[in-house]
This record gives C-alpha cells, structure tokens and sequence, in this order.
C-alpha cells in the first residue's frame, strides 16, 4: 500500500468514525424528546465528550497529513471554540442559566465542531496540496 494510499484509508476510517459520532449524538441526543429528563449536567457533559471524542479523531487522523498547517487550524479552531463552549457551560453550571441566545449559539458553535464538515474540508485541501 502506498502512502498516499494509506493516508487516504485513514483519512475514511476517521471520517466514518465521526459521522458515527455525529449520528449516534443526533439520534439519542437532540432527537430524543426524553432528553429533558436527563440533568442539565450530565447534559453538559455529554456534549463535551462528543466534542472532545471528534477533536481526538481529527487530531488523530489529520495528523497523518502531510500538510502540518491543517493539523494547527483544527487545534485552534477546536480548542478556541471548545474553550468557548466550556466557559458558558461553566457559567451556566455554577452562576447562572444562561439566556435561550447564548443556548442558540452555543448550539450552532457544538454543531460545527461535532460535524464532518470541517474534517471532509481538511481532506479535499490535503487532497489538493499534496497533489
């Protein structure tokens, strides 16, 4: 197996391994009405682990590029975003709930990190500078 062709295998075995995440979360997560019963903690917490897991995927998989700037967007747009989301779940943890607005983004920011979206845009600019 070339190289080239092992990093694309790894690049897959990543990418279905976040769409599994990403699924699995909408499915018995955001879809499931019974959710509300679940503490707001515990909420929190799984929410952060869903991210965190997809973050350790792309660290893992996108590590094995060649183009080393791709790696150190995703750390920063994963830990900046993350640091984000944690501070307002902190806040709404130990201070005060926060507002349905901040909730409203914080869910958008949560579904951009969990989502495919930025590993598949890592791969096709791989897949373009590497030629």
């Amino acid at each position: 197996m070339t190289p080239k062709n092992k990093t694309s295998l790894l690049w897959i075995i990543g990418l279905i391994l976040i769409l599994c995440i990403y699924s699995l979360f909408y499915l018995y997560f955001i879809e499931n009405k019974d959710i509300v019963l679940v503490p707001r903690k515990i909420r929190h917490l799984i929410k952060f682990l869903t991210t965190f897991s997809v973050y350790m995927i792309g660290t893992f998989f996108l590590g094995k590029f060649h183009v080393k700037w791709m790696g150190q967007l995703w750390h920063f747009i994963h830990i900046s975003l993350l640091s984000l989301l944690v501070f307002i779940g902190f806040f709404d943890w130990a201070i005060h709930p926060v507002s349905q607005q901040i909730k409203d983004i914080t869910v958008v920011f949560q579904e951009f990190l969990i989502s495919p979206t930025l590993y598949v845009g890592m791969g096709i600019i791989n897949r373009s500078e590497s030629g």
